[in-house]
């Protein structure tokens, strides 16, 4: 989700009351440690209900973060805004508040039995940020205190969220401190945005409907997108859900793509709806006015083909490739999606209409009266949802398939490369067409960098010098002004192995997180979503170079660490139903732990360049390279067994 209505979402509130909890018993597997946990009146909406005050505060009407109303807190020692809750079942829980201050000193606590647990040091930040306390352990009976503390000035504190802990937590190390603090941030930050299963919450919460229009069931889910919207965005979430799988956040990951499949009707001719609310069923009333009229993008289509392909591979769950809504979805998505939408320039690339968002737009990008038809965004995308069409058919057992899917996507680049761009590169390359056949080069923000970043485009001269003329672009005058799309183009680097301007990315999106966000209510940019979560998967998949394979119990990597960063360690990366500790030493030595699970993986330890050795555990072995992506690597292939450690080093 973009700047779409951005003068109107300056100026309006934000959700007013965001989960509030009531007792559950959750039978997710991947969540199944959390318990029920009952918080009252998290938006203060219903007043002083649920929250005892102190002096010098209260409940008040002036600022309210969402809704009508906010907890205040004035200046002076001794002012407190608590709620006291007895856990009635083992969990480990995050707890998230908007707070804005008037000068430091404040604080956000949890305390459990007295004893204090968790605490964030406010800083001095007029308006609203959200803070989380994490992991917090309790056991059935624990007394939890959630305490809003006062400072040197004013505090005020609304629309408080409980989220169960990540499933995973994976533990970060290295010689620069700045990707550990960076790690560390995004981990947390991205599972304050999880909703509790089972929680009772509103639908429909926009700009537009302060208090949405009624409540439902949230389902296993997290946000993606705006915080005044009580909902996901498909966009967001394709995005986001490799660094959800990191944090092992697979239930929801499936129950978002189901309820994006199962809304790709074909009333709907084939496009899946933008937004639906976290009770994965009801789409997002803003985003849909009707079966005719409701916001859709054609990449969004195809990024969720290869995102379900992609969390296949994190998770090895087979519902990706036998569950019914989701395979039917794969097919139409490939097939009559695209004869459905490929009518003004017959040539197997889906259009877009024209026309804006509600009636089908070709780019991501949103800006502009370019008109598009075709975009640099959908056509790359299309190519990976063929790709990935491919593979998913394999591991189904669907060989003639799988070969058919190989060839429309080998042919689909041939085109995109051969007559579709053109022949320039940089400014001279083609990254669109208009509803009048009018090819469009120059700058396209999305339907710009999205084609190197699906890897479309043949590795090469050509493709390097595009990628500095993204970077020059990003750079200078053409950068978004939005954090959340900038938070592509470490992606789009590390594709082609410009690992030192990926981690030039990384660092600028991190740097930014405290700068105030274009649209007000969203606060700073580190609470968009899609900052934390990027950030995590650009830390795993990105510089440690991991492909997970979990339905084949296998995995590959390689180091893409940048210039002055020695060494890189994660421990706890679940592929499947194993976790694995990984180290790079530079680019040449890396050290695989297969430290839990029951299952042995064979692993690709891959290092850029050919090299004249390379050794297992010491022992020198037949060099191997390949390429990849038009780069030459060198591996070796070692098979890994539970509680086994292996160390591959070239020379």
């Amino acid at each position: 989700m973009r700047h779409r209505r951005p003068a109107r979402l300056a100026a309006v509130a934000t959700l007013a009351t965001l989960a509030p909890l009531t007792p559950l018993t959750l039978g997710s597997p991947a969540i199944a440690a959390t318990s029920a946990l009952t918080l009252s009146n998290p938006g203060f909406e219903d007043g002083a209900t649920g929250w005892t005050f102190t002096s010098g505060t209260g409940v008040a009407t002036n600022a309210p973060h969402g809704g009508a109303k906010l907890a205040y807190l004035d200046a002076g020692s001794g002012n407190k805004v608590a709620q006291t809750i007895t856990a009635s079942g083992d969990g480990t829980y995050d707890f998230s508040a908007w707070i804005a201050t008037g000068g430091p000193g404040g604080r956000f606590v949890a305390r459990v039995n007295g004893a204090q647990s968790g605490a964030v040091d406010l800083p001095s930040r007029s308006g609203y940020a959200r803070y989380t306390i994490s992991r917090v352990s309790l056991k059935s009976g624990d007394q939890l205190e959630l305490a809003f503390e006062s400072g040197s000035s004013w505090v005020n504190a609304d629309d408080v969220m409980v989220s169960p802990a990540a499933p995973v937590d994976p533990e970060i190390s290295s010689s620069d401190p700045k990707i550990v603090e960076m790690f560390n941030w995004s981990k947390r930050k991205a599972n304050s945005w999880v909703q509790m299963p089972g929680a009772t919450g509103p639908l429909n919460v926009d700009e537009n409907h302060l208090s949405g229009t009624g409540t439902g069931t949230y389902g296993p889910s997290y946000w993606a997108g705006y915080a005044h919207r009580s909902g996901y965005y498909s966009r967001d979430m394709a995005h986001q859900l490799a660094g959800a799988s990191i944090l092992g956040l697979n239930d929801a990951n499936k129950a978002m793509l189901r309820a994006f499949a199962g809304s790709a009707t074909p009333e709907h001719k084939y496009y899946p709806v933008w937004a639906i609310n976290f009770d994965n069923k009801t789409y997002l009333s803003i985003d849909y006015r009707s079966p005719t009229s409701f916001v859709r993008e054609v990449p969004a289509t195809f990024e969720l083909v290869e995102k379900a392909r992609h969390a296949y591979r994190w998770s090895g769950d087979s519902a990706y490739v036998n569950e019914g809504t989701l395979w039917d979805f794969y097919k139409h998505a490939t097939k009559e999606f695209v004869e459905l939408h490929d009518a003004n320039k017959p040539n197997g690339v889906a259009e877009g209409t024209g026309n804006g968002i509600f009636a089908g737009a070709a780019s991501y990008n949103e800006v502009g009266e370019e008109h598009l038809a075709e975009s640099g965004d959908s056509i790359g995308s299309q190519y990976q949802a063929y790709r990935a069409m491919s593979d998913l058919a394999a591991a189904k057992g669907d060989k003639t398939l799988s070969k058919e899917f190989q060839q429309r996507a080998d042919s689909l680049k041939a085109y995109f490369n051969d007559t579709w761009s053109g022949s320039g590169s940089g400014a001279d390359m083609v990254r669109g067409y208009t509803t009048d056949g009018k090819a469009l080069t120059g700058w396209g923000k999305e339907n710009s960098w999205f084609m190197p970043m699906k890897q479309i485009m043949n590795p090469g001269a050509r493709a390097d010098a595009y990628l500095d003329y993204v970077d020059e672009q990003a750079s200078g005058s053409g950068k978004p002004s939005n954090i959340e799309a900038i938070s592509y183009l470490p992606d789009t680097f590390f594709a082609y192995e410009h690992n030192d301007t990926a981690w030039k990315w990384m660092q600028y999106v991190y740097d930014k997180r405290n700068d105030q966000h274009p649209v007000s209510k969203q606060g700073p940019n580190g609470d968009y979503p899609e900052v934390s979560y990027t950030l995590l998967s650009q830390t795993v998949e990105g510089l440690m170079g991991v492909q997970p394979n979990a339905p084949g119990r296998a995995l590959s990597t390689q180091s893409r660490m940048p210039a002055g960063m020695s060494w890189l360690q994660i421990k706890d990366i679940k592929i499947g139903g194993n976790t694995f500790t990984l180290r790079h030493d530079g680019a040449t030595k890396s050290t695989l732990t297969n430290a839990t699970g029951s299952a042995r993986y064979k692993w690709e330890a891959r290092f850029p360049g050919s090299h004249s050795t390379i050794k297992v555990n010491g022992v020198p072995q037949a060099v191997k390279t390949k390429t990849v992506n038009g780069k030459t690597c060198t591996y070796a292939k070692v098979s890994v067994a539970p509680g086994q450690k292996a160390t591959v080093q070239v020379s």
